[in-house]
């Protein structure tokens, strides 16, 4: 690709750019293309899916034994289906998943005092998928579920005072597509709006705020890639601008994959605490489970924070698309709403007043629900009832893990892969607790320099375009990666997910990243005189 081109492929999100490079890792004939650009986990969380096909089996059964005629299953009776289900788990004893159906029924009747047949009876019904999500935010078992998932993992146990509403959405993609519209909706940002970004973060976000939609005004929270992808307090100082509405993070990040630090979340906390009361936060914390002792800003500011998890990574499910959206039920959003012009108030009392004979009483998360359906639609609300069964069985798969087996297995997978992948490369590899690994930034001008001098990393980042790396990375070498400048990172990085080829493929990545810089380096030897 030549380098008129390559400028005309830089206006495009990488996710885009990501194609045209694998078509040309393609053309490459004589080897495998390896791509590490998007980052799909090529692992899959085997025993909630083995309990999940399982429990299918017993609900059908459930509803054949209520059959209207040949072929039309009945709904399920609701009293003794507990009793049922233990007979069921006897008679399949040491089959996969049983022991797992066990134990989860033993948490519920147990840990969360839940009545056993109404809790049977319940993941029964909706994984028949027979009737429409009622409640259409959450159903009762997956609330339960996943906000003591959200207890464990997102606020390291530790949670705040109060309780967290949930709404179940499909994806985390899903989840920003709703915030970001029924925050416009209900007047709690506007066009022209100031926000900040915490960067180097996810494309997307860089791009949506930029919308016809929305039209914000951003401004850069940075973080110091000298200082392990932390936010300097000068950066996080930005905030105390009254004018900044709110603040959009990953956490841990994306492309850095780095957690903010215990004492990042300290200094944000006492700005908001002390001096932005009013600020608030949507974060996406999607790789927290993959850093011991995470904390989500939710955990230290939680009246201020929108959150924001998938279970997509973690438990290799992108395709089932699930995820969460919380929610303190004490917020300053619902408060904000409260106090907005009588004019906006009677606007909003004719949006919502279809769906509720006193909307002004509708929390922002109920509002969410309702415009997720466009309002009208609010009947037919909510996330499809298998989905909710499947994410609730993710949920209790990590609250059963007493160990925290599964987890250091999955952190496993991607530190051997994320160690591998530098030994290759022949550089020593940051390590800071707060790196969840699951993808890597590698600043190709750092390195060079570090090789090669600071006069040759010049030389890169003067006469080649930003993403003529990745270019050349696929059309010489057949290994996909992401740019790294298209997330706001630093130009020529690149960004690489440890999460979706097999251990070995790493060394090949690290290899050919090595081996194309050194070839960049004898064509400027060439040159100098």
């Amino acid at each position: 690709m030549k380098a008129q081109e390559e400028r005309r492929y830089e206006a495009i999100s990488p996710f885009e750019l990501k194609n045209k490079l694998i078509e040309l890792a393609e053309r490459r004939s004589e080897s495998m293309m390896l791509n590490a650009g998007r980052g799909n986990p090529n692992w899959v969380a085997t025993e909630p899916r083995h309990a999940f096909f399982q429990f299918g089996h017993f609900s059908l059964a459930e509803s054949e034994a209520q059959a209207i005629r040949p072929g039309f299953g009945g709904p399920p009776l609701k009293t003794g289906g507990a009793q049922r289900l233990r007979t069921f788990l006897e008679t399949h004893r040491g089959e996969p998943g049983i022991e797992f159906l066990q134990r989860s029924l033993d948490y519920a009747r147990n840990t969360l005092s839940m009545d056993e047949d109404a809790f049977v009876w319940e993941l029964t019904d909706a994984i028949l998928g027979d009737h429409y999500p009622m409640p259409d935010r959450i159903l009762d078992f997956t609330d339960k579920m996943l906000k003591k998932f959200i207890d464990q993992e997102m606020c390291a146990g530790e949670p705040p005072q109060g309780n967290f509403d949930l709404f179940a959405v499909e994806g985390g993609t899903a989840a920003m597509d709703y915030i970001f519209n029924t925050l416009i909706e209900n007047k709690v940002l506007h066009k022209g709006d100031k926000i900040a970004l915490g960067v180097p973060i996810f494309t997307p976000y860089l791009e949506i705020p930029q919308l016809n939609d929305y039209q914000f005004v951003e401004l850069e929270i940075v973080q110091d890639e000298n200082g392990d992808w932390q936010y300097p307090d000068s950066e996080l100082e930005k905030l105390k601008d009254p004018s900044i509405k709110a603040l959009f993070t990953v956490n841990p990040s994306n492309p850095t994959s780095v957690s903010m630090s215990h004492e990042s979340l300290k200094t944000l906390a006492s700005l908001v605490q002390n001096e932005r009361k009013d600020l608030f936060v949507i974060t996406d914390d999607v790789y927290g489970t993959f850093v011991n002792g995470f904390k989500s800003i939710a955990a230290i500011i939680p009246h201020n924070t929108i959150l924001v998890y998938s279970f997509s990574k973690y438990f290799g499910a992108t395709g089932w698309r699930l995820g969460v959206i919380a929610i303190h039920e004490d917020n300053i959003l619902d408060k904000k709403i409260a106090t907005l012009p009588e004019t906006d108030k009677k606007a909003l009392h004719k949006r919502y007043g279809v769906v509720a004979l006193e909307p002004e009483k509708m929390k922002l998360i109920e509002r969410m629900v309702a415009d997720s359906r466009s309002v009208a639609l609010h009947h037919t609300a909510g996330l499809s009832t298998p989905q909710q069964v499947m994410m609730a069985f993710f949920a209790l798969h990590a609250l059963l893990d007493s160990q925290g087996e599964y987890k250091k297995q999955a952190q496993d997978i991607v530190s051997t892969r994320y160690e591998t992948l530098y030994r290759a490369l022949g550089s020593e590899h940051p390590n800071t607790p707060y790196d969840a690994r699951y993808y890597t930034t590698i600043d190709i001008p750092q390195l060079a320099q570090q090789r090669y001098g600071e006069e040759f990393a010049k030389h890169l980042t003067i006469h080649y375009e930003p993403i003529d790396f990745v270019v050349q990375l696929a059309e010489k070498k057949g290994v996909v990666l992401m740019d790294g400048g298209g997330f706001d990172s630093p130009n020529m990085s690149v960004r690489v997910s440890l999460a979706n080829l097999p251990d070995d493929a790493y060394a090949e990545i690290g290899t050919a990243i090595s081996d194309l810089l050194s070839e960049y380096h004898a064509i400027w030897e060439k040159i100098q005189p």
